[in-house]
């Protein structure tokens, strides 16, 4: 009996011992993450980072986000927060986009509190805009917000007061601040739009008079001017305008997961739309060491919801460049295309717009060497010179055939538009009414017909130009085949796994230079294509970024590693370019998106259901009735997008 007594009042004690460490523990997770309660993250006056190869940063406490340098390609260094608990290592806020830092570029919290950063020679390239009064030391905070702050913690200087094209939940935007987007996804110097709050408390979307930093246009309002006090991302992931008594007066984004369990961030991007994204957190050890990891998913908030029908009279190139057309895809995301007869000016940035590979029209020349190119629903809005009514579009065409300034004409319900060089604001949707004629030459000729006479005169008297012309293009090409001999070399070859190796202007042909594009990520970006065979084959073709620098052996041994990964659940690896600075990777086509487009809105084609009879996940086809596509005959399944992998149940 006295044995049992005291084994009761052993387990009684033990209990509440446990009972007292768990609460002891459950007070001290439920202390906020301030300066204060980061002691062991806080940099003292004196401490510096240099820009070199890695590990060039300063982490918050939960190493959820880091300050430091990223190298960017082989331009230089950026000064920026990070998110540095997953692989893209994705930027939030950067100090000297429009001016990388060089290698050995160091910054430093001065012994008089100030936050320098200079290159090796010691030239000051930024500064945080705070004299260094008081400050006592600086901090990376788990919210993602870098702070110079005094001895009782009260923040002097905050990266969260001076976005740029990112905010992150707990941020707040007061009036007369702005995110600006940058140039592209991997150039993070000032671009194109900017996200503004008004001092009239009013929130634009707004087109720049680029490469000026003032506004050209607004084409987005939440119509709060009056009202409107502040933009809040809260705890929640809640974005919206709020009034001066904290009151929501308009919406901008709503959650759709916890931030307890995905990271949230809203960014302009560089295409000049405002998007939420969430990515799902590794809550279990399991999942912090496994490759299928996910990616950043756009939530279906996003403004403005065509960003194709922006413009005004005052409008510049619109959301492509100059002699362009945009077409509208998921998320808001736009495709830049160049007309009939043009070409990208450079197909790395298709806002520089599109230019006429053929010799313009001369006044004194025949008409029958052109014609037009009838493009419905498509439209150039702006910018005409003559307007006609009531007329045919035979009449239309003609009217821009013989006038050797119209380069194209609009035609719609008996009216007639003449248009010159450059086309603005092109775009062509479903909605948009009546049909573009686009003017080109027939022959493709590219020379000059009204002065092929002096030409032919010319060149007949200049025998001796003509041999230097000769000699100059033998070395360019000579000078061109050593070059590529000894840099581009292509890698045909890839031992133990059967995959086809393609060269970079065949995968270049296949997505037509690169114009569709279906998603993209830190790394990389994905684009459509078609491969010609027997049959026409559509393929993904994933293009890394040049400033993704892999090693050849880093390369092949990462295409070994998914080459030899085969699964009916998993897209199929085809194929690879390995050329120069060039690395791209071909897989099979989706033809109905990822998983993730489905749960998210992407793809209004099927709906997701779980067949509990058959124990399958199916995409159920609107169109025809009874008919479905089984996605997944297993309850969990692991389904790929753009290349990377999601995770998927059926609870």
């Amino acid at each position: 009996m006295f044995f049992r007594k005291n084994t009761a009042l052993f387990h009684t004690m033990a209990l509440a011992l446990a009972y007292s460490l768990i609460t002891l523990l459950l007070l001290v997770q439920s202390v906020p993450y301030s300066a204060t309660a980061q002691t062991s993250t806080n940099k003292s006056l004196g401490s510096s980072l240099t820009a070199q190869n890695k590990d060039s940063y300063w982490a918050s406490l939960s190493r959820d986000f880091a300050f430091g340098f990223q190298q960017i390609g082989k331009g230089g260094y950026l000064l920026a927060i990070w998110f540095n608990n997953i692989p893209e290592k994705t930027v939030v806020w950067s100090a000297n986009g429009n001016n990388l830092a060089p290698r050995g570029s160091v910054v430093q919290l001065t012994a008089d509190g100030q936050l320098l950063l200079n290159d090796p020679t010691g030239k000051q390239i930024w500064r945080a805009n705070w004299d260094g009064s008081e400050v006592a030391y600086g901090a990376m905070l788990d919210s993602g917000n870098f702070v110079l702050a005094r001895q009782d913690s009260h923040h002097l200087w905050q990266s969260f007061d001076h976005p740029t094209d990112t905010i992150l939940p707990t941020q707040i935007m007061n009036k007369n601040s702005q995110l600006v987007a940058r140039y592209a996804e991997r150039n993070y110097s000032n671009g194109r739009f900017q996200f503004t709050l008004k001092l009239d408390g009013n929130l634009v979307l707004e087109a720049r008079a680029f490469p000026l930093n003032s506004s050209s246009f607004a084409y987005w309002s939440s119509e709060t001017a009056g009202t409107g006090f502040q933009v809040v991302f809260d705890q929640s992931g809640s974005l919206y305008v709020s009034g001066n008594s904290g009151s929501i007066l308009k919406n901008i984004s709503e959650p759709t997961s916890s931030p307890k369990y995905y990271y949230h961030r809203a960014i302009l991007e560089y295409d000049g739309v405002f998007r939420h994204y969430l990515y799902r957190k590794s809550t279990t050890t399991a999942d912090a060491g496994n490759w299928l990891m996910p990616i950043w998913s756009p939530s279906s908030s996003f403004i403005p919801s065509n960003i194709c029908s922006i413009g005004g009279e005052t409008a510049g190139s619109g959301a492509c460049g100059f002699n362009s057309y945009c077409k509208l895809g998921d998320y808001g995301r736009r495709s830049c295309h160049c007309p009939n007869g043009y070409t990208f000016i450079d197909p790395d940035d298709v806002m520089k717009g599109c230019k006429q590979n053929f010799i313009s029209q001369s006044c004194d020349e025949e008409t029958d060497n052109f014609d037009f190119h009838r493009m419905p629903n498509t439209d150039w809005p702006w910018h005409d010179y003559e307007h006609f009514q009531g007329q045919t579009e035979v009449w239309c065409k003609k009217a821009c055939l013989v006038d050797c300034f119209c380069a194209a004409a609009i035609y719609r319900n008996g009216e007639c538009w003449k248009k010159k060089i450059p086309l603005s604001n092109g775009r062509m949707d479903l909605s948009v009414r009546g049909s573009a004629l686009i003017k080109f030459r027939k022959d493709n000729s590219t020379l000059n017909p009204s002065s092929a006479g002096r030409s032919t005169l010319l060149l007949s008297s200049s025998v001796f130009l003509n041999l230097l012309l000769l000699l100059a293009a033998f070395l360019v090409i000579f000078r061109l085949n050593y070059w590529k001999q000894e840099v581009l070399q292509v890698h045909q070859v890839m031992p133990g796994i059967n995959l086809q190796s393609f060269t970079y202007e065949e995968l270049r042909k296949a997505t037509n230079g690169f114009k569709e594009e279906l998603g993209r990520g830190a790394f990389a970006t994905v684009y459509k294509g078609s491969l010609e065979s027997d049959d026409i084959i559509h393929v993904a073709v994933k293009r890394l970024n040049n400033m993704v620098r892999q090693s050849d052996l880093e390369f092949k041994a990462e295409l070994s590693a998914i080459g030899r990964t085969n699964h009916r659940n998993l897209v199929q690896l085809l194929g690879f370019c390995n050329e120069g600075e060039h690395r791209l990777l071909v897989y099979e086509f989706m033809s109905y998106g990822s998983v993730a487009s489905l749960l998210f809105g992407g793809n209004k084609e099927c709906k997701l259901r779980w067949d509990l009879q058959e124990g399958c996940l199916t995409c159920m086809k609107s169109a025809e009735a009874g008919s479905y596509t089984v996605i997944s005959s297993h309850k969990t399944s692991f389904w790929t997008r753009h290349g990377q992998l999601e995770f998927l149940t059926s609870e």
